[in-house]
């Protein structure tokens, strides 16, 4: 008996030891080809004359879609910052999804709304449209007021109401550079082969000085959980998403800033409203579309200089349900596209990011709980030789950092840097904090998540906003 327990134990350590170096070895694969794929993008950048590009009339227009929900503390700071973007021809969508404070009051307040006679166009279904307002200061400011739908169905209604062929989603409590568009625009542009979607870079703006809707400089806030979140969005966004789009792989772009085909979205029935996860099922869709049409000279591309920034979490109980949110968005498009699986018809998506998504990213953190908790208890019971148990730990945390310390350093590639040194050894000091209890909690948020899809419980929650101008 003593001899199968000692032999499954064994067992037990070697999977988790393969787990962990499988897992750790793909990140930094990744993030090899990512670090490649953003010097390769910025010295590229160099040449290619933005300012043209925004001035040019053959340059796509846009519709920017916001929806908003319970956002009066930051939406006139939000809207106003998009309405004084660098680029020619584009149109601002808000959509007042059901407010119950005084989101509306704000926008009317700020931008002299008046309610416009125009028919609402209904080709995707969404909850009933109570009014369209007009800007008297801003002819490009359309808000739509709508009875409650959620997130899925206020992005729904704004692309009823976009009038260009490129919409851009971003969230309401973002700020964006004053030429992100012509940024995010430029792959479009530029590509040989058809470019459906575009993602750019989430910044977190908590601490940055802001001035008139600008971020003027970019700076750290002192509060812990909100730096352990710019270390973990430089990693997930400049390594992460650009190995996968490097591969044509990307299976989300970030709902807080993204720009898509509107004619190809609409064609697939806009955002479906039954998942947490919209951006991902949307992008997810929209491989699927192409794949099974047969139109596979296609791109989505995320690249890594088109900045937005948004605030983020700063206490545990926002940041508990944003993450158990994001797991649950995940778990509900892997099992609505299990078809994807070891599936060549969808190239690299098929043999390659959705199995990973699947394996380690999605189903994978039980076994990733269970090593954490398997190797503690053991180690304490003195089953586990402590020279392993140590050995196994440094190796385990030291791939977090320098996967970390990668993602860091191409923040610090990419436009608005980090311009003091205290910013760069705070987040090199973060770096390898993270991977003593930051970690380990987010491991537990995703488990939560995990425990949601499975039991069918949560939505979409309420994110508590301080407004960037006070983070």
């Amino acid at each position: 008996m003593i001899g199968a327990l000692a032999r499954m134990q064994t067992v037990l350590e070697w999977i988790l030891v393969y787990y962990f170096f499988i897992l750790n070895s793909v990140y930094i694969v990744i993030s090899l080809v990512a670090y490649f794929e953003v010097y390769r993008h910025l010295r590229r950048g160099v040449h290619r004359g933005y300012e043209h590009i925004a001035r040019s009339p053959l340059t796509p227009p846009l519709s920017v879609i916001v929806p908003a929900h319970n956002e009066a503390v930051g939406i006139a700071l939000t809207v106003g910052n998009l309405l004084h973007l660098d680029y020619l021809r584009y149109e601002v969508i808000v959509v007042n999804d059901g407010s119950t404070d005084s989101t509306l009051d704000e926008l009317k307040k700020a931008f002299e709304l008046k309610l416009s006679a125009d028919e609402f166009p209904e080709v995707l279904q969404t909850a009933r449209v109570r009014g369209i307002y007009r800007s008297r200061r801003h002819h490009n400011l359309v808000v739509i007021d709508k009875e409650n739908g959620g997130k899925s169905d206020a992005l729904n209604a704004g692309l009823n109401q976009a009038s260009y062929p490129y919409f851009c989603s971003c969230d309401a409590d973002v700020i964006m550079e004053s030429d992100a568009l012509q940024r995010v625009i430029l792959p479009i542009m530029e590509s040989e082969k058809r470019v459906i979607a575009v993602g750019g870079i989430v910044r977190v703006a908590n601490g940055c000085k802001i001035l008139r809707g600008r971020i003027t400089e970019p700076a750290l806030n002192a509060n812990p959980l909100t730096m352990f979140q710019v270390v973990e969005y430089f990693r997930a966004f400049l390594c992460g998403r650009t190995g996968y789009s490097r591969l044509n792989a990307l299976m989300i772009i970030s709902g807080a800033f993204g720009v898509f085909e509107k004619d190809l979205v609409m064609a697939i029935g806009g955002y479906h409203a039954d998942t947490v996860g919209e951006d991902m099922d949307l992008v997810t869709r929209l491989h699927v579309h192409m794949r099974e049409s047969g139109q596979n000279d296609y791109f989505v591309r995320f690249i890594p200089d088109p900045v937005c920034w948004t605030e983020a979490p700063s206490s545990l109980r926002v940041l508990s349900r944003q993450r158990r949110r994001w797991q649950k968005g995940l778990l509900e498009v892997l099992s609505r596209n299990t078809d994807i699986f070891l599936n060549p018809k969808y190239g690299a998506l098929g043999y390659f990011a959705y199995p990973f998504l699947f394996l380690f990213e999605g189903w994978g953190i039980i076994l990733e709980a269970f090593g954490y908790l398997f190797f503690v208890v053991a180690w304490w019971r003195g089953a586990l030789q402590t020279d392993f148990v140590l050995a196994f730990l440094f190796v385990a945390f030291f791939c977090g950092a320098v996967l970390s310390l990668v993602g860091v350093l191409l923040g610090e590639m990419t436009p608005r840097p980090y311009t003091k040194a205290v910013h760069w050894f705070g987040l090199t000091a973060f770096a390898f904090l993270e991977n003593f209890g930051y970690r380990q909690l987010t491991s537990v948020l995703r488990l939560l998540g995990l425990a949601d899809f499975v039991f069918n419980y949560g939505s979409w929650g309420h994110m508590e906003r301080r407004g960037m101008a006070k983070t």
